[in-house]
């Protein structure tokens, strides 16, 4: 039996399922469900809160990293949300009747008008239209980094990598993901100073990460909020 239950940990209040079976002691899962318990049929719902409590840091960072990844997640539907430097996006009509982009909703005829565009058609332009931005974002990005650490700002080519927000190889080429241009710009930056410390120290050494430093201190901050998108 699966029941609805909510709770407060860290001065937040979290929704979780609890299902009630044959197991000896409390079980947690998080995933793009959210938070799900299992537990012995007779635990008691304050010894089950206790647990959360206890636990309440890895939850709520565990449930920050599920939401910022479904954040990112993209459909291919007229009225979908598309994550633009950390800031939602939506397809709009201009008034010739082609399609744009808009941070504003649109009005419920052109709502009309756009529900007729089918999946492949919005996939197609959106990609599109995030590559063009994520160009000119990163070519913007590079040209202030770069000549902070004396080097001339190098070659770059867009990534669909499922593991690596970016990357640089001994040739000079750095290659950063297509997705970066969804996060918040502050996040673009470490990965960009990131990449082009390795035109200089190839590794991940103290050395490098001290260089990382001298342009962007605040890295190890933007290290962590990062992991959260996976």
């Amino acid at each position: 039996m699966l029941v609805q239950a909510t709770t407060t940990l860290n001065g937040r209040e979290i929704t979780y399922t609890l299902k009630r079976c044959q197991r000896k002691s409390i079980g947690l899962q998080i995933d793009h469900h959210g938070l799900r318990i299992s537990a012995p049929l007779q635990t008691a719902l304050p010894h089950i809160d206790t647990v959360l409590r206890e636990k309440a840091g890895w939850i709520t960072k565990k449930l920050d990293q599920w939401q910022a990844k479904k954040n990112l997640a993209l459909t291919w539907t007229h009225d979908a949300a598309y994550p633009l430097l950390g800031e939602p996006w939506h397809i709009a009509l201009k008034p010739s009747g082609e399609i744009d982009m808009t941070r504003q909703f649109t009005c419920s005829e052109a709502k009309q008008s756009l529900a007729q565009l089918n999946p492949r058609q919005i996939e197609q332009f959106v990609m599109a239209w995030y590559g063009q931005q994520a160009v000119a974002c990163f070519k913007e990005r590079i040209a202030i980094y770069a000549p902070a650490l004396n080097v001339p700002p190098p070659p770059f080519r867009l990534s669909r990598a499922k593991t690596r927000w970016g990357s640089c190889n001994s040739r000079g080429l750095v290659t950063l993901n297509w997705r970066l241009i969804q996060l918040p710009l502050h996040l673009i930056d470490y990965v960009v100073a990131h990449e082009l410390a390795h035109l200089i120290e190839m590794n991940h050494s103290k050395t490098f990460w001290r260089l990382v430093e001298t342009i962007y201190p605040d890295y190890q901050v933007a290290r962590k909020m990062l992991k959260n998108y996976g």
